[in-house]
C-alpha cells in the first residue's frame, strides 16, 4: 500500500516513517507503538528504557572518532493528532495510516499524516540504525501523550537523562530554528439544564457547516481561518433572535488542539416562521462564505428538514448560552511586543456538546506570557460563569523561554547557512512544544528545535514535503557531525 512511500529518497527516512505509520498510535492510546520502539531498540541489540509514563529511551554509544562530544538527546513525540473528514471511513484504533504521493508532497487518505512528528521518530529510528552516519552519543527520547496533554514529558524524571544537548525534531518550517514556544492550559465551561417539551407547530432541521481547512490551533490560529463552533453560534444567535430557534443537541468540533472544521446542529422552529427563516439563513450563509473564501473555499452550509426531536434546552439557558459562545474570545488575543510577527496569546474554542440536558465548551488557551494567559482564562471563566457554568483549567504547561546565546543554537545558525548559502529564520512559535516541560527537569540542558516542512498538521490535509524532507535529512547528519566537544 506504502511502496511508493519507501521508494522516496532518504529511503532510510521514508521507510521508517512507512514502519511507523502502520502502527495505531492515536493519543493517550500509545501501547502498541510503545511495544513497537521497545522490538525496534532490542532488535538494533541497543539498550532500550521504558519510563512509569510510558516513554521511551534508547541509547546508542559514539562512532568511531566521536567519543570525545558532548552526549546529544535527540526527541519526538509518538502519539498523532487524529482527524478525519466526515466522509471518510477510517478506525485509528485499529488502522494504519493510507499514505500517496501527490507532486512533491506525501498525504493521507482523507486523515491525518502523522508527520507531526512522525517524520522526527523516523530520523531518530534511522539514525539508531545507521552504520555510516558519524554522530556523539545518542538517547534517543521518545515522549508520548504530546498531543493531548504532554502527560509524557511532564512524567519525565529527573536524572534519567545524561545529555548535553537535546534536538528537539517538532518544528515544521525547514528554514526555521525553534528557540521558544508557548504555554499552555485546556478551559472547559460545563452546566446541566432542563429539556422541554416540543409544542404543534413546529419544524426541525438540521444544520451542518462542514468543509472548513481546520488547521493546528496554535500555529494556524493567525491565518483567520474559520471555526466551525463559532460559525455555527453565528447561525444559531441570527434564528433565535429573528424566528425564535430553539436547540435540540449541537455536536462541533473534535480536539482541542484543532481548530474546528465541523459542527452539526438540530434546531426547531415555528412551521409558519420555516420559510423566512430558511431565506434569511440562506443569505447570512451567503455572506459567510464571502467572508471566508480566501482562506477557507471549499465552506459549505447546509440546511436539511428532519423529524421533530422529542426535547428542546430550556429557553433561559439557551440564550444564555448563544451570547456568552458569542462573546467567548476565539482567534489571537495578543502578539508578542518583542519578537515581530509572534502571536503570544490565543484561544481556540475547539469542541462545543450540547445534549440530553448537558453543555460543554472545550478550549484550549496557549500563551508564551504566563500572566496574559491568565489573564484570557479569566476572561473566559468570566464570561461562562456569566451563564452559571462551572469552569475548570487543567493540564497547564510552561512556555520555552528563548535563549539567544545558546551554544547549539550557534551551530546550527552557522551549518544551516553554510549549506544552504543563507540564514535560517531564528523564531520562538505559537504551538506547545515538550521542550519548555523538559526544562524544569533539566535546566541545564541546551536545546533547539527543527525539523522539515509540513504543511496543515492537526488537519487531514496535513502533507509532508519530499524535496524538505531530503534537505532536512542532510541537515540533521551535518548536525550530528558537529556536536562541539565536551
Amino acid at each position: 500500500m506504502n511502496s511508493e512511500i519507501r521508494n522516496l529518497e532518504p529511503k532510510e527516512l521514508w521507510n521508517k516513517f512507512a514502519d511507523l505509520n502502520a502502527v495505531p498510535r492515536p493519543s493517550k492510546k500509545e501501547e502498541r507503538v510503545i511495544a513497537f520502539m521497545k522490538d525496534f531498540g532490542n532488535s538494533l541489540g541497543l539498550p532500550v528504557e521504558v519510563d512509569e509514563v510510558g516513554n521511551v529511551l534508547i541509547k546508542k554509544p559514539a562512532t568511531l572518532g566521536m567519543e570525545n562530544r558532548k552526549t546529544v538527546v535527540m526527541q519526538s513525540h509518538l502519539d498523532m493528532v487524529h482527524q478525519k473528514n466526515a466522509d471518510t471511513v477510517f478506525d485509528f484504533d485499529t488502522q494504519g495510516i493510507e499514505m500517496y504521493v501527490d507532486g512533491d508532497w506525501v498525504r493521507a487518505r482523507g486523515t491525518t499524516l502523522g508527520a507531526d512528528n512522525g517524520l522526527g521518530v523516523a530520523t531518530i529510528m534511522a539514525i539508531l540504525e545507521s552504520n555510516d552516519i558519524a554522530h556523539p552519543a545518542i538517547e534517543a527520547l521518545f515522549t508520548i501523550d504530546e498531543e493531548t496533554g504532554m502527560t509524557g514529558a511532564m512524567g519525565l524524571k529527573p536524572n534519567w537523562l545524561q545529555g548535553d544537548i537535546l534536538l528537539n525534531l517538532d518544528t515544521e518550517e525547514d528554514d526555521e530554528i525553534g528557540v521558544g514556544c508557548a504555554g499552555g492550559v485546556d478551559v472547559t465551561a460545563e452546566r446541566t439544564y432542563r429539556e422541554e417539551g416540543i409544542e404543534e407547530g413546529k419544524t426541525a432541521y438540521t444544520i451542518s457547516v462542514t468543509g472548513l481547512n481546520g488547521g493546528h490551533s496554535g500555529m494556524d490560529i493567525h491565518k483567520g481561518l474559520g471555526n466551525a463552533n463559532k460559525i455555527m453560534n453565528r447561525l444559531l444567535f441570527d434564528g433565535f433572535e429573528n424566528f425564535g430557534l430553539r436547540i435540540h443537541e449541537i455536536k462541533g468540533g473534535s480536539l482541542r488542539n484543532a481548530i474546528p472544521r465541523e459542527s452539526f446542529a438540530t434546531i426547531v422552529v415555528d412551521t409558519i416562521h420555516s420559510e423566512a427563516f430558511k431565506f434569511e439563513t440562506g443569505e447570512l450563509v451567503s455572506i459567510i462564505k464571502k467572508e471566508l473564501s480566501l482562506v477557507d473555499p471549499n465552506l459549505s452550509i447546509e440546511l436539511n428538514s428532519v423529524d421533530l426531536p422529542n426535547k428542546v434546552m430550556e429557553l433561559g439557558v439557551q440564550e444564555g448560552v448563544l451570547k456568552s459562545l458569542y462573546a467567548a474570545h476565539n482567534g489571537v488575543y495578543a502578539m508578542s511586543l518583542s519578537i515581530p510577527d509572534l502571536v503570544e496569546t490565543s484561544n481556540n474554542i475547539a469542541k462545543v456538546t450540547i445534549g440530553s440536558g448537558n453543555i460543554k465548551i472545550e478550549c484550549l488557551t496557549r500563551s508564551s506570557a504566563e500572566s496574559t494567559k491568565l489573564d484570557l482564562v479569566n476572561k473566559l471563566r468570566a464570561t461562562f460563569e456569566l451563564i452559571g457554568c462551572e469552569v475548570t483549567t487543567d493540564g497547564d504547561y510552561p512556555g520555552w523561554a528563548p535563549n539567544m546565546n545558546s551554544a547549539i543554537l550557534k551551530v546550527l545558525d552557522e551549518l544551516y547557512q553554510k549549506v544552504n548559502g543563507k540564514k535560517a529564520h531564528v523564531a520562538a512559535c505559537h504551538a506547545g512544544l515538550e521542550c519548555g516541560i523538559l526544562g524544569q527537569n533539566y535546566p541545564d540542558m541546551d536545546m533547539i528545535s527543527f525539523g522539515p516542512t509540513i504543511l496543515g498538521a492537526h488537519s487531514p490535509d496535513e502533507r509532508a514535503s519530499i524535496s524538505s524532507a531530503q534537505k532536512y535529512w542532510g541537515f540533521v547528519k551535518e548536525i550530528l557531525q558537529n556536536i562541539p566537544v565536551k
